[in-house]
């Protein structure tokens, strides 16, 4: 289930327990296709901003924990979204773009590399904003 990809220690993390609950409140409910990858979007871009305070704070197993909650919304939330027939070379290039920033959080992992993190931040910001501006509009009831 997609809450498992997100779920925080809510015994090292007090607000965890919120944000647990407002997540699977949000999966569960009313959010559509188009707000769960959002969603998606947004957990990586957090996840990998945590990578870069854990690599600042000298935080090994957190940068660990980060990177790896990084890649696998990456590679089983938004890369594995994708229609490969339906979406033709629009899905071939994201699938290549995520196959690529997997790689660079992979390095980023193994170097504690924070400008690999800046790039894939960099380069899944524009992807972000490109979803985010074709979100449908809710129907206004006549």
């Amino acid at each position: 289930m997609l809450h498992t990809s997100f779920a925080l220690n809510t015994r090292s993390h007090p607000a965890a327990a919120y944000q647990r609950v407002h997540l699977e409140s949000q999966i569960s409910g009313s959010a559509t296709p188009h707000r769960l990858v959002s969603m998606l979007f947004d957990g990586a871009l957090e996840a990998i901003a945590q990578a870069k305070g854990a690599i600042a704070a000298q935080d090994v197993a957190g940068k660990g924990k980060a990177i790896g909650r990084a890649v696998a919304i990456v590679e089983e939330g938004l890369r594995a979204a994708l229609d490969q027939k339906a979406g033709g070379k629009v899905a071939r290039d994201l699938n290549d773009l995520y196959t690529y920033v997997t790689g660079r959080l992979t390095w980023a992992n193994l170097k504690s590399d924070v400008a690999a993190l800046d790039e894939c931040s960099k380069l899944l910001k524009p992807v972000q904003e490109a979803w985010n501006a074709i979100a449908p509009n809710p129907q206004v009831p006549n």
